[in-house]
């Protein structure tokens, strides 16, 4: 009879074996492509699969507001962004930068491009002193927004109390409101409120 000691040396060497010849295949970093359209949730906090329909679902319903659709002209719109009012870091410029993308492509909104002013002062500066006549921009025939885009993004987290359990469980909830203000009055023209929750639970004893 063999030792014992034997008996488990042989099926370790094997497994050590079938490592080498391998290459540690299991221990690689491994990329592949994701489809953005169906990426996999993995935790229940605000994610890309959120700011998607989030963006998406506002940016129909503001083309298609009376706001929008009673106008003869496409009104003119300035973004302010979305306040974030959550624990963890998200980014809100993301959500209206899609919203505004989406939206002109529609061909029923114009934007005033707010996040650059300072440099189309500073080009303005330099085509009064340096460009033909011919050439030069004028100074002053910028359009003004007629409505401000405003809103916030409230994120509200729950998770299990510290009793003797085997998981744990996480709960994030999320509301996202968006404003259009008239700047002639400063009436609120149009509003719209999102919201979801998510939750996910975890072993806290396990692999």
């Amino acid at each position: 009879m063999k030792p014992f000691s034997k008996l488990v040396r042989r099926p370790f060497i094997v497994l050590v074996s079938l490592l080498i010849l391998t290459g540690c295949a299991m221990f690689r970093e491994k990329v592949t492509d994701t489809d953005v359209g169906n990426m996999p949730e993995l935790d229940a906090r605000y994610g890309p699969q959120d700011l998607r329909r989030l963006s998406d679902e506002i940016s129909t319903e503001i083309a298609n507001c009376s706001l929008v659709t009673n106008q003869q002209a496409a009104p003119i719109m300035i973004i302010y962004g979305v306040q974030p009012r959550t624990e963890t870091f998200v980014d809100t410029q993301a959500l209206t930068d899609r919203i505004r993308t989406s939206l002109l492509k529609t061909g029923k909104i114009q934007f005033v491009n707010e996040s650059r002013r300072e440099e189309f002062m500073k080009e303005q500066g330099f085509q009064a002193q340096s460009a033909t006549d011919e050439t030069r921009t004028t100074i002053g025939k910028q359009l003004g927004a007629r409505y401000m885009l405003t809103g916030a993004l409230v994120e509200m987290r729950k998770t299990t109390g510290a009793q003797v359990r085997v998981s744990k469980t996480e709960l994030m909830y999320y509301q996202l409101t968006i404003d259009i203000t008239d700047l002639e009055t400063g009436i609120v023209a149009w509003s719209t409120q999102k919201e979801f929750a998510r939750e996910k639970r975890e072993p806290l004893i396990g692999w």
